[in-house]
């Protein structure tokens, strides 16, 4: 239920090409809001075009923040920007306004609504070590040594099975009971108003297909080539596991075609979406709207 005694804060999340962007601006348009990026891959400079960021001409319409302000050659954390956007949301609080957070990332979220769980500093050898180890391997050892863990998560997510392993490792405690210690998040003293997008999935797959065409004819390509140009971006930077740059980094390198680049990306983007749909189905808190309608509205009073 509303609280009229807390700040307000409207959050519009769901899986990428659910129309998220444009409801945000409608949103903030409406209210006198500062829309607020909450999508890993949008918080990157680098990544204008192959994370769909919002236009210049979008961007005028109301104030954004959190949009392109890390260079490529930087990781961000789920920890830094929630630190990031706890500050831009007092920011916009301060001056009368509506924070209207955006975005796909639901780890990022979390960490800012719930906090994040204090786990120790890993150990540099068990990193070194799990990090080395085959996705597969990785994942029979997580099996064993953290079977709830392994239960949870894709056999074939890469850093999410590295980084159950190398905790319970590091610590000899699971991840899920570091989780369950969560501190620092901002949503028990905010009045969140949530909507989650669930559109139809064939007519998001199609949007998903759709856009990443688009984003290979409007300067997706120029943005991996300057990436590839740049001497100071470190190989495990994750910019470069953003959707998108791996096909086109492999066109530019000569190892795929072009149509294999696309229809590479337009797998991983739909694969991803499916995640993000079951995530944010699962995850959905009880008091948030959940919108399946083509043309969805947020009714913020």
């Amino acid at each position: 239920m509303p609280n009229p005694a807390k700040p307000r804060l409207a959050l519009i999340a769901g899986p990428t090409a659910s129309g998220k962007s444009a409801l945000a601006i409608e949103l903030a348009e409406r209210v006198g809001g500062t829309v607020i990026n909450a999508d890993a891959s949008q918080v990157y400079r680098d990544l204008c075009v192959l994370s769909a960021r919002p236009s210049p001409a979008d961007e005028a319409r109301v104030p954004h923040r959190l949009f392109g302000y890390i260079d490529g050659a930087e990781a961000c954390s789920a920890a830094r920007w929630a630190d990031d956007a706890a500050a831009a949301v007092r920011l916009v609080h301060a001056a009368g306004g509506v924070p209207v957070l955006v975005g796909g990332t639901g780890l990022y979220l979390r960490t800012l609504l719930d906090g994040i769980a204090p786990v120790p500093e890993i150990d540099a050898d068990v990193r070194a070590a799990v990090r080395a180890m085959a996705v597969a391997d990785a994942y029979a050892a997580l099996s064993l040594e953290d079977p709830e863990a392994a239960a949870r998560l894709n056999a074939r997510d890469t850093t999410r099975v590295a980084r159950a392993l190398e905790v319970v490792r590091s610590t000899g405690r699971p991840l899920a009971a570091w989780q369950a210690d969560r501190c620092g998040g901002i949503g028990d003293a905010l009045d969140v108003r949530g909507l989650v997008l669930l559109p139809d999935r064939e007519t998001l797959m199609a949007r998903c297909d759709a856009r990443l065409v688009q984003m290979f004819d409007d300067g997706g390509i120029e943005e991996v080539a300057a990436l590839l140009a740049r001497a100071d971006v470190p190989p495990d930077a994750p910019v470069w596991r953003a959707i998108g740059v791996p096909e086109i980094a492999a066109m530019l390198r000569g190892t795929l075609s072009r149509d294999d680049a696309l229809a590479a990306a337009q797998l991983a983007t739909r694969r991803y979406a499916k995640r993000q749909y079951t995530w944010f189905r699962n995850q959905l808190p009880a008091d948030w709207q959940c919108c399946t309608a083509p043309n969805p509205q947020f009714y913020f009073a």
